[in-house]
């Protein structure tokens, strides 16, 4: 994939920010653009063919969010470590913060971690990625600027089994100021399955 490689826990190349002066009332998110592990890391246990899989990443989810960076004249603020080493879209205090398992898959490097790792993980991908975050929509909110923040993840079409039908999905809290009339909008696309909180859910985060 086209991301950055970063060489080190070292290395401040772990978050990418696109376009930061963006004209646009969007501020878009990837928390989950890259399946990159560092070398420290080696492949936490994984068979190499699993670090291809939605376990590690959203594939497809960075080309979109470019896209749409590009067609709005939006910052976009990605990650460019795998969620398999820390997800950054996860509050700190959640269990799957570092996680032990992901869907059915146990990751042998995520197990048994000090406090010190965790913490060296927290800052090498997860505070970097929210402080970019933070930066920008405090700096457009000094300016007056509207501001809407937008992430963009992916998911895979068939989970445990079970069909998700949808092409697209829109995920939502109480604020359905934005959702509602994107909802509205993908709805009039002829032969287009628009999921609302599916197949995720503010809940599950």
């Amino acid at each position: 994939m086209e991301t950055a490689r970063p060489a080190s826990l070292a290395s401040p190349e772990t978050v990418g920010v696109t376009n930061p002066g963006g004209s646009s009332p969007f501020v878009l998110t990837c928390d989950h653009a890259s399946n990159f592990l560092p070398p420290e890391f080696g492949t936490l246990g994984l068979a190499a063919e699993e670090l291809s899989r939605h376990i590690a990443w959203d594939p497809g989810a960075l080309p979109v969010a470019r896209r749409m960076a590009a067609t709005l004249d939006a910052t976009l603020v990605e990650t460019r470590i795998s969620r398999l080493v820390i997800d950054c879209n996860r509050p700190l205090d959640a269990p799957d913060l570092v996680p032990p398992v992901s869907e059915i898959t146990t990751i042998p490097g995520n197990a048994g971690l000090s406090e010190k790792q965790r913490a060296a993980r927290i800052a090498l991908s997860w505070q970097p990625f929210h402080d970019a975050v933070a930066r920008i929509i405090d700096t457009r909110l000094a300016r007056g600027l509207e501001t809407r923040l937008v992430s963009i993840h992916s998911f895979n079409p068939v989970y445990n089994g079970k069909s998700r039908p949808w092409h697209i999905g829109v995920i939502h809290d109480e604020d359905r100021r934005l959702a509602a009339p994107l909802v509205a909008a993908l709805q009039r696309l002829a032969g287009v399955t628009v999921g609302v909180n599916e197949p995720y859910s503010p809940a599950d985060r």
